[in-house]
């Protein structure tokens, strides 16, 4: 078979990866890829957003499968866009994609099919906003309803804090027409679990769970991010839990999709939150999480491009998901400055020390070739050192130990990915 990824960061990497295992994967193409990608697969400079183009490609190279790994396309319909040129792909269409494009969307799903979740109310003015908080009790978070980079979420300790976040959201427009609407939901405390599933419209199966750490400075301090690491099995996710959620909250958000006319194929990423009175969904995602399919595919026993099938098929209640019994870590290696401002073109060294080292991984998630054809940086978050292990210990020293293999110019990164590990 003849692969399109479309996708060029992390997230994509490690998907091109796993899908090069397969014995199906002929070929292996990426747009627009970055430097690592390209070890594995031919990139292409065709914008993820350039879906006229991106179709014209597929049907050139007559591509047996394309896999839409972003947000942005999906919401905006790209998986449509290929299954009316007649071509198959994977991940939701545009009207379940909404899962994730509206924040308002999924908290009213939520609360119309009683899967437990935060309460919130929505707004779509600043000013009714602004009157809400007044009585509203602190801690509060305010959410851009549309897609952000996963940097649209601001926890609010204080009335005045609160306040200021409606100003960055709704009229600085920070995140631009993503902040038009705001969801304020009450504040849960609790362990945090990212769960990634595979899901064919009807049919859910689960993958291995994980924990993401999205604040940028250790301790989580600091400004959101796209994710600085993760580690999985996150070992606060319990059999009990895993029971409760698979009644409560993952066949019933199929369900409700379903009901809805919103019929879901591809990943949905449950965002929960292990609180007092059990897990409550904090957001989902219509893809992959990233860089949580860093550590959650390197555990995967599956052909990657029959699950994939089988979303498209409707026939995923025939696979068993299977994953190794070990664990896995991975630390992103940032531009400093990162997610503000940041410098590129750095030459990333060291990466050689990665090939043929068994259990160990690095994922690119912003590097490009300069003129002279050397690896550079070319975003805020550069590479995720990945690395397993008999355990969560293991593989937390063994990803340290690797991030030392690679050295860049303004490198930044956290220190205590995973260190919730020895709370356990």
């Amino acid at each position: 078979m003849k692969l399109l990824i479309v996708g060029g960061g992390g997230r994509e990497h490690a998907i091109a990866w796993k899908l090069a295992q397969s014995p199906k994967a002929e070929k292996i193409y990426c747009a627009p890829g970055n430097a690592g990608i390209a070890e594995i697969a031919e990139c292409v400079d065709i914008g993820v957003m350039e879906f006229d183009r991106l179709v014209a490609f597929a049907k050139e190279h007559a591509i047996d499968l394309t896999v839409v790994a972003p947000d942005d396309p999906l919401a905006a319909g790209a998986v449509d866009a290929f299954e009316a040129a007649g071509l198959r792909a994977f991940g939701p269409r545009k009207n379940a994609a909404i899962l994730e494009g509206s924040k308002a969307f999924s908290k009213d799903l939520m609360k119309k099919y009683g899967i437990p979740t935060a309460a919130y109310e929505t707004f779509d003015s600043a000013e009714a906003a602004l009157v809400y908080l007044e009585t509203a009790p602190m801690p509060i978070v305010l959410k851009a309803d549309g897609l952000a980079l996963g940097k649209g979420v601001l926890i609010c300790n204080t009335l005045e804090e609160a306040k200021a976040g409606v100003k960055t959201l709704m009229l600085d427009k920070q995140f631009g027409a993503a902040g038009n609407r705001i969801v304020i939901e009450e504040f849960l405390t609790g362990r945090e679990v990212s769960v990634l599933s595979f899901v064919d419209g009807k049919t859910i199966r689960i993958m291995t769970s994980a924990q993401d750490h999205k604040r940028a400075k250790d301790g989580d301090q600091g400004l959101n991010t796209g994710g600085m690491g993760t580690f999985s099995p996150s070992p606060f996710y319990t059999e009990e839990v895993d029971a409760f959620c698979r009644e409560h909250i993952y066949q019933p958000t199929v369900d409700a999709m379903r009901a809805e006319g919103r019929e879901f194929r591809g990943v949905i990423f449950f965002g929960l939150i292990l609180t007092k009175d059990g897990p409550r969904v904090l957001e989902y995602n219509a893809r992959f999480g990233d860089p949580e399919t860093q550590v959650v595919l390197p555990r995967m026993k599956n052909d990657l491009v029959d699950v994939f099938e089988a979303c498209i098929d409707g026939t995923l209640d025939q696979i068993e998901l299977e994953f190794e019994d070990n664990a896995a870590v991975c630390v992103v290696l940032a531009s400093g400055g990162y997610p503000e401002h940041y410098e590129k073109g750095f030459r990333i060294s060291g990466l050689e020390k990665f090939r043929g080292a068994d259990g160990y991984y690095v994922f690119h998630a912003g590097s490009k070739f300069d003129a002279d054809g050397n690896i550079v940086t070319n975003g805020g978050r550069v590479l995720g050192v990945t690395a397993t292990g008999p355990d969560l210990k293991t593989a937390r020293a063994n990803a340290y130990a690797a991030t030392e293999w690679v050295t860049f110019q303004n490198q930044y990164m956290r220190h205590d990915i995973g260190k919730a590990i020895d709370e356990a």
